[in-house]
């Protein structure tokens, strides 16, 4: 099992998330982040941590959202990784809660 990244963080981009996980299984992209499904060892460190309300376990991801699950691993091999909190966004706030992002993804 694993846990993923799913739409509200796109253009939210909190990373609150990224320094309680134990190993390291976030990757960053220019305006969302994903998690390595490889990698995660379903912690749930990680779920409290997000602003955004944006990290599900993977049986518990909303069915308008699987895609999701093959986004984050596929973004997870060509994303760097990160291990560091970072300054959110200045309009993070004006995206959260914004339903069907993924038009606005940055790959």
């Amino acid at each position: 099992m694993t846990f993923v990244v799913a739409d509200n963080c796109i253009k939210c981009k909190y990373t609150d998330c990224v320094p309680v996980c134990p190993v390291d299984a976030f990757y960053e992209g220019e305006n969302f982040l994903v998690i390595h499904p490889d990698i995660c060892i379903d912690c749930g460190l990680c779920v409290p941590e997000c602003p955004a309300e944006a990290i599900f376990q993977d049986t518990e991801l909303p069915k308008e959202q699987q895609h999701y699950l093959q986004l984050n691993a596929d973004l997870a091999e060509i994303w760097p990784n990160i291990t560091e909190l970072k300054p959110a966004p200045q309009d993070a706030a004006d995206w959260l809660g914004v339903e069907n992002k993924l038009p606005l993804l940055v790959e």
